[in-house]
């Protein structure tokens, strides 16, 4: 069982897969920081100094200064601003996943020699004109 393990892990498909795990974590870190530090602040600009991140509708009693405080307390709350910038964080990793696989098609493309055409069969008789010429000769038979 453990060479049939160490076969599997061996295998290149299973660490591409896990190259690119690795590499999507730290990706998604990347995008985290550019949505919170670059694209919230900006957006917040726009929208008279609003902060998407601390956005949030609280579903109980009670008063709190902000998110982090309400989640100390233990209330409840609807955090609609932390899920519209993890909406924003997917449409951003989703296009350059986009553009990778797209780039990743192309040099594919490139590097494949194009195939040749096969010769051309000659041009003989179609199968209709071969069951047309069995029927007249069972005729004159």
């Amino acid at each position: 069982m453990l060479k049939e393990f160490k076969d599997f892990i061996a295998k290149g498909n299973v660490m591409d897969m896990a190259v690119g795990i690795i590499i999507g974590a730290a990706f998604t870190a990347i995008v985290g920081s550019l949505v919170a530090d670059l694209i919230n602040p900006i957006i917040s600009l726009f929208l008279g100094g609003i902060d998407f991140a601390g956005q949030y509708v609280l579903l109980g009693a009670g008063e709190y200064a902000s998110i982090g405080e309400a989640e100390e307390a233990g209330a409840a709350v609807f955090a609609w601003g932390r899920f519209i910038m993890a909406i924003i964080n997917f449409l951003i990793i989703a296009f350059v996943v986009f553009l990778l696989v797209k780039a990743v098609n192309k040099a594919k493309a490139a590097t494949e020699a194009p195939k040749e055409e096969a010769p051309a069969e000659p041009a003989g008789p179609s199968e209709l004109d071969l069951l047309t010429e069995i029927r007249d000769a069972l005729k004159k038979a």
